[in-house]
């Protein structure tokens, strides 16, 4: 096929590009680079089935030219990590909303399948644990500017859907949980990264709040092949569904991980939400997500456990780009804490 991933020089973005040149599609990829690099898919830059366009989803004619020219679309672009969308609110609900729109809008013209990919953060404030696609969305209120990110995906979510009942647009939402590995950074709040940086340099991990909040981290690999057979299933458009992993760790468990297969002697420290982000930070006690529904349609298992997760990121960062990518993180990390 001839594939379209927006947001492809992005950690997910360019996993999902090797994968699909790796099974034979021409790739066609477009990124503003904001959050995004080209070091990502360099070792596709002279593959003749790839094609990277600099430039922002929201340029209308660029876009409507690369959806005119590919069978399916991966939509990732989007504002992506806790300290960007705390740092600034218009840009995310900007580039969500407005870029969303923008691919659906062309998408639907052209008659093309596409998947949207959204986020665990809509379930927001639930207490409704694991999360179910059918399950309620629970957010705060509009004066915390940490919602904005997790309101931009849900709206995204209802245009998307709204497209496919109303214009028949075959249209897919994915709510991603977590979702780690080689190539992801630290710079806009991502806590793997950020900590197996720290460890490796012999820092002290930061880590926000109490430390009791818990995750799961899903390997990039897994999610990659998920999407693809969500993408390629006949079954899938006009419905949600969550991928991730369902191994849950604390995040003082995962520092405590992170500090045992570094061999690193660092300690860890606690640093209140407020000095990391804003005053009145609300962040989502658990976030664990129920994955039989996309293991019933696609049969989706993630397969790497987390130590393994955790292996493949310290193998990056303790390779030249990631060092080099996990200093300047953990720099921002400590300019944060102090």
């Amino acid at each position: 096929m001839k594939v379209l991933i927006t947001g492809g020089a992005g950690f997910i973005g360019s996993h999902l590009a090797d994968a699909c040149i790796a099974r034979g599609d021409e790739v066609f990829v477009i990124d503003d680079l904001s959050t995004g690099s080209l070091k990502n898919v360099e070792q596709l830059a002279d593959h003749p089935h790839f094609h990277c366009t600099i430039d922002s989803v929201r340029n209308e004619p660029v876009l409507e030219a690369l959806v005119d020219n590919c069978d399916v679309i991966f939509h990732l672009a989007a504002a992506v990590g806790v300290k960007l969308i705390v740092e600034s609110p218009v840009r995310t609900i900007e580039t969500n909303v407005r870029g969303t729109e923008v691919v659906l809008a062309a998408a639907e013209r052209k008659r093309k399948r596409v998947l949207i990919a959204s986020t665990s953060e809509v379930y927001g404030l639930s207490e409704q644990v694991p999360f179910r696609e059918d399950g309620n969305l629970v957010m705060g209120a509009t004066t915390k500017g940490r919602w904005s990110y997790a309101c931009s995906k849900a709206i995204d979510e209802f245009l998307a859907l709204a497209y496919h009942r109303e214009k028949g647009l075959p249209a897919i939402i994915v709510r991603l949980f977590n979702t780690v590995g080689p190539r992801q950074i630290g710079r806009y709040g991502m806590v793997v990264p950020t900590l197996v940086s720290q460890a490796l340099a012999g820092e002290p991990l930061t880590v926000y709040g109490n430390g009791r909040q818990t995750r799961c981290f899903g390997y990039v690999a897994d999610v990659v092949e998920a999407l693809l057979r969500l993408i390629d299933h006949p079954d899938t458009p006009g419905q949600v569904f969550n991928i991730g992993s369902t191994e849950e760790v604390s995040i003082t468990q995962l520092a405590e991980r992170i500090l045992a297969l570094t061999g690193s002697g660092s300690r860890i420290i606690y640093v209140p939400y407020s000095e990391a982000y804003e005053e009145g930070f609300e962040d989502m006690p658990r976030r664990v997500p129920d994955t039989s529904k996309a293991a019933r349609v696609i049969g989706f298992r993630p397969r790497t456990s987390l130590d393994d997760i955790l292996r493949a990121v310290i193998e990056f960062r303790s390779s030249g780009e990631g060092a080099e990518a996990g200093l300047a993180a953990s720099s921002q990390a400590r300019s944060r804490a102090s």
